[in-house]
């Protein structure tokens, strides 16, 4: 099993104070000259100024760093798919506490893990349009069930090639568009043998959500349906099924919950993931 990343920065030691630096002896200001003082202060003000506007400056033009629009550890992150173990991504039971309809609790345990694959057959062909601005390096599939084993979601990750600025103008579509609604885009689930999501296909897909991260180069989504493998004519997104007094049958059972809140706890997952350790110092 493959170690998980690192991405803690790394140590920086000052170097030790030299013998000289430790026992040099301050001079006494002489009071004789103000005419030398006046002309020291006058630099120690002009050169505060210099310092000061430049770095008004880099406030102003963000710096390098702002120039790029890429997080610290963007590109460690990319490479999560590979080198966290799988329980880390899609942990084997998620703890769901208030996420059900009236705040109820939820646990959702894994029953499944795709392996690791492209996108052109995992996604309905017009999501995979929609998402091919920022690349698919790699698409990472989960399916969980919960206490009841009466409902099944499939998670996904699709990691990107696309950098924060990509990321950010694909999230500004999809928020403006209303892509993450629409039915023709809804993700395409993980129906594993042998388990009770054997039955869950296209037919089946209930509630789903799709959310396009800006801080990890990254996509999560997931997709909800019933574990008794019947049809939904009418499936709807989990933002319109977890919304106050909606009545239809994804929503009535919850499975607009589901769908988010399995969703919400991986996607967290993997922002802690893939957020660098704090620099620690001496």
């Amino acid at each position: 099993m493959p170690r998980p990343a690192r991405f803690a920065a790394p140590r920086h030691w000052a170097a030790p104070e030299a013998p000289a630096e430790t026992t040099t002896r301050l001079r006494p200001v002489r009071t004789r000259r103000p005419a030398r003082v006046v002309a020291a202060a006058a630099c120690l003000v002009l050169g505060l100024g210099l310092i000061g506007g430049a770095v008004t400056g880099s406030w102003l033009t963000g710096g390098a760093d702002a120039e790029d629009g890429t997080p610290s550890g963007y590109a460690e992150a990319r490479d999560l798919w590979h080198s966290v173990p799988v329980d880390t991504l899609f942990p084997r039971t998620l703890d769901g506490n208030g996420a059900g309809p009236g705040g109820a609790d939820r646990v959702w345990t894994r029953v499944a893990v795709a392996p690791e694959s492209g996108c052109a057959k995992a996604l309905d062909p017009l999501l995979l349009k929609a998402v091919r601005p920022v690349g698919c390096l790699r698409l990472l599939r989960a399916t969980y069930t919960d206490a009841t084993t009466s409902s099944v979601t499939t998670v996904g990750m699709v990691f990107t090639e696309a950098d924060a600025p990509a990321m950010k103008a694909l999230r500004a579509r999809f928020t403006h568009e209303g892509l993450a609604d629409r039915t023709d885009l809804m993700p395409r689930t993980y129906p594993a043998e042998g388990t009770v999501a054997e039955g869950f296909g296209d037919r089946q897909r209930a509630s789903w959500t799709v959310s396009v991260l800006t801080d990890v180069p990254a996509i999560v989504y997931a997709v909800s349906g019933f574990a008794d493998g019947r049809t939904v004519p009418d499936p709807q997104p989990a933002r319109r099924a977890t919304a106050s007094g909606a009545t239809t049958a994804p929503a009535q059972a919850g499975l607009g919950h589901e769908a988010k809140g399995v969703a919400d706890r991986v996607e967290r997952g993997l922002r802690t993931t893939a957020r660098p350790a704090p620099e620690t110092t001496r």
